[in-house]
């Protein structure tokens, strides 16, 4: 089924306990304010530093790491998409889908979150 999806998202996965002063850390080294995600408060937003994408410190209980979110118009077709070239599927949260890319870096899968007019301007079409 055809569908679109884009890189939307870089995550600074921290362990719960040190996320905030991550954030603190990243937010002063890159000169944009930290802000707290309403309704989502395992994120803290950096936004400002990359154009058309998101950055942000995300809440984990596991190792500090870094991942990807991809946003699309169908989470199953981009999840299977992603499966066949190779990655693993981890996990489920919600309506988003975490995967293991060869290489072992995980990536999620998630429904379109960025402004309406950034999706369809970035997003690539998949037959």
């Amino acid at each position: 089924m055809a569908h679109r999806s884009r890189l939307s998202t870089f995550l600074i996965d921290a362990p719960r306990n040190e996320a905030p002063q991550a954030a603190g850390f990243w937010s002063q080294a890159l000169g944009v304010p930290a802000q707290p995600v309403p309704g989502e408060e395992q994120f803290i937003s950096l936004r400002g530093v990359l154009p058309d994408h998101d950055l942000a410190v995300q809440a984990v209980d596991d190792a500090p790491r870094y991942h990807f979110d991809i946003e699309t118009d169908d989470v199953e077709a981009e999840t299977a998409r992603l499966i066949g070239l190779g990655a693993v599927e981890v996990g489920r949260w919600l309506e988003c889908v975490t995967l293991k890319a060869p290489g072992g870096h995980l990536l999620c899968v998630i429904p379109p979150h960025s402004d309406p007019e950034v999706f369809d301007r970035l997003a690539r079409n998949w037959a």
